[in-house]
């Protein structure tokens, strides 16, 4: 680097500092001082830059020198990353454990993909020299995992004539697999991996809207608040409510082709759980381990803070570059409140006006651009894939009016509200239904009609208005007492407490009920419907609640979710025919009680 590409450290203010470096660039990644670590320049006045740096800056001292590297902060994309653990600048943490230890050293320098390791390279049929090639183009495949298939893409910013092609074989990422020459007669060599600015959101042809539901495998999402493949969503709840556990459970069980969960400002313990536990795991799609689907970004609550605020921008650009080869990615984001503070901790420093709650005047726009790099598009490539981006949020003392949550609130298409008052009753998914919503229902009506039943949508509004009825008719039982309500009333409630037990909750921990297919998940939620209807009508021709409601199918039907796992469709329907059956002999004995009394 020459002499003009040096400056030094006028002044540290915790991880902001000014240093003088002529011809520096706004996003311009810096080496600073004797521990060598790495910043961002975020502001520029003259030849000073404002620079946020992305480890601890103790022990740094003004006149230090540092040195621009003429490059903004960029992920390297290419075979290695699945299965891969980084932190929230795409360090690799095992390779980093097995270097030093367990504590990052500052100012470490380390590929994010492993550059020794040799790939098995297959070029694309049919692509010949002297093809035109643009940006985003297939050059070819590697088989990175048993279930995935890496492609390889032409860099989204190349584009011109393709001078050659490297043929079948194994190479390595430093080794040149293509040469393609652009317009102005510039050679470019492409390999196994490019790199990309994690801030610019990856192009594509054109946005498409979404057409099928994401399934998670959970009940209360897929069935009464989905999320289509491409969209956004966000689950807030306060501490203890269960949110990093719906999102490991989206995780493990969504039907997406790859997940990259990033746990941002996290606890440690959380993310040791979710690092421990994943690899472990079998993909229920595939029978193989998950991890082969999987890479996690891990960046702690005592991690630096900056890295904090890149990490979402690093998850989200892998996120775009599998969905560009053609893939369903579902992004985790746990949590976006992190986040958020350390936006606020990097404003306060740099003296931005601080507006709601210390935030500053840009968080709203901040989120919305995040949250809009998520969808489904169509390709470079022509190709279809989608982005799904699903946000926690941690609102103090679960106030949803904070500032984070309204804001996400008014961005996202989905909204997973947690209730602390549901989770401390021990009912989980800790979901509320009053306060969650998805705009994707009409979307997702099709989706169910065409592949799991037709009155999909006429039970899922009749079981939501039985819970709206539940809530009126349990504050008249608070008040005056459940003597003061019919007959008809209260079976309303037994209907209510029914759908909760037997359909919304669902334990993560049960074997048979950790993931429910769709089929499952609507034959649960059509039986107790049945059985409601049916309730109904018995009440009608006298016969008396107390009964109905001790009857010993009741019990039965809330066990029926652990009893039967996904692929037991046909017992849990034999199940179903025998409780219409017993509904049926009671009908006929009031009915003819009835008739005889008349």
């Amino acid at each position: 680097m020459s002499d003009a590409r040096k400056g030094h450290i006028r002044e540290i203010n915790g991880p902001i500092l000014r240093i003088h470096l002529p011809g520096g660039r706004n996003g311009e990644q810096v080496r600073i001082g004797s521990l060598d670590i790495v910043g961002e320049i975020i502001a520029l006045e003259g030849n000073d830059a404002i620079v946020q740096a992305y480890e601890s800056t103790d022990g740094l001292r003004p006149g230090e020198e540092v040195s621009g590297l003429g490059h903004p902060l960029t992920v390297e994309l290419g075979p290695g990353l699945l299965q891969g653990i980084f932190d929230g600048v795409q360090r690799p943490l095992t390779e980093i454990a097995a270097m030093s230890g367990d504590n990052i050293p500052r100012g470490l320098r380390v590929h994010s993909l492993d550059r020794d390791k040799a790939w098995s390279f297959t070029p694309l049929a049919g692509l010949e020299p002297g093809s035109a090639i643009r940006g985003g183009a297939r050059l070819g495949a590697v088989q990175e995992t048993e279930t995935i298939e890496h492609q390889i893409l032409v860099p989204p910013d190349i584009q011109g004539e393709l001078i050659d092609l490297a043929p079948a074989g194994d190479y390595t990422l430093d080794q040149t697999i293509a040469r393609v020459r652009d317009a102005g007669g510039e050679v470019h060599k492409l390999k196994l991996y490019h790199r990309w600015p994690v801030r610019q959101p990856r192009p594509y042809d054109q946005r498409d809207h979404g057409v099928e539901p994401l399934i998670t495998g959970q009940r209360i999402l897929d069935t009464f608040f989905p999320l289509l493949k491409g969209g956004k969503g966000a689950v807030p709840g306060p501490f203890g409510a269960g949110k990093t556990m719906v999102q490991q459970q989206v995780a493990r069980w969504s039907n997406a082709d790859i997940v990259i969960y990033v746990g941002c400002g996290e606890r440690g313990n959380e993310l040791v759980d979710v690092l421990e536990s994943f690899p472990q795991l079998e993909d229920p799609h595939t029978g193989r381990g998950m991890m082969e689907r999987t890479l996690l970004v891990a960046n702690t609550s005592n991690m630096p803070v900056v890295a904090r605020e890149a990490s979402i921008y690093v998850g989200m650009t892998m996120a775009e570059y599998f969905r560009d080869q053609g893939y369903d990615v579902v992004m985790l984001a746990d949590s976006t409140s992190r986040w958020a503070e350390a936006l606020r901790e990097v404003a306060g420093r740099l003296g931005h006006m601080p507006v709601e709650e210390g935030y500053p005047a840009y968080l709203g726009s901040r989120l919305a651009a995040v949250y809009e790099r998520a969808g489904r598009v169509k390709t470079l490539d022509g190709g279809r894939g989608s982005v799904t981006l699903i946000g926690a949020v941690s609102p103090p003392g679960g106030d949803f009016s904070e500032p984070v949550t309204s804001h996400t609130k008014e961005i996202i298409q989905t909204f997973w509200a947690l209730s602390k008052e549901l989770a401390d009753a021990r009912h989980y998914p800790s979901v509320d239904w009053v306060d969650s919503f998805s705009q994707d229902v009409p979307v997702a009506a099709g989706w169910w009609a065409k592949e799991i039943s037709g009155v999909w949508s006429k039970r899922r509004t009749q079981a939501l208005s039985l819970l709206a009825r539940d809530a009126e008719l349990s504050r008249i039982v608070n008040l005056v007492g459940p003597e003061a309500l019919s007959s008809a009333q209260r079976w309303e409630l037994e209907g209510a407490s029914l759908v909760k037990e037997a359909v919304l909750q669902q334990s993560a921990l049960d074997e048979a009920d950790t993931y429910c297919s769709p089929e499952k998940q609507f034959q649960l939620l059509e039986l107790v419907m049945q059985v409601f209807d049916q309730g109904k009508e018995l009440i009608s021709l006298g016969a008396p609640v107390q009964e109905l409601a001790e009857h010993p199918v009741l019990a039965r039907i809330r066990r029926a979710k652990s009893t039967w796992r996904s692929d037991e469709t046909d017992q849990m329907a034999e199940f179903a025919s025998e409780v219409y059956q017993a509904f049926a002999a009671l009908r006929s004995e009031y009915a003819s009680n009835q008739e005889a009394s008349s």
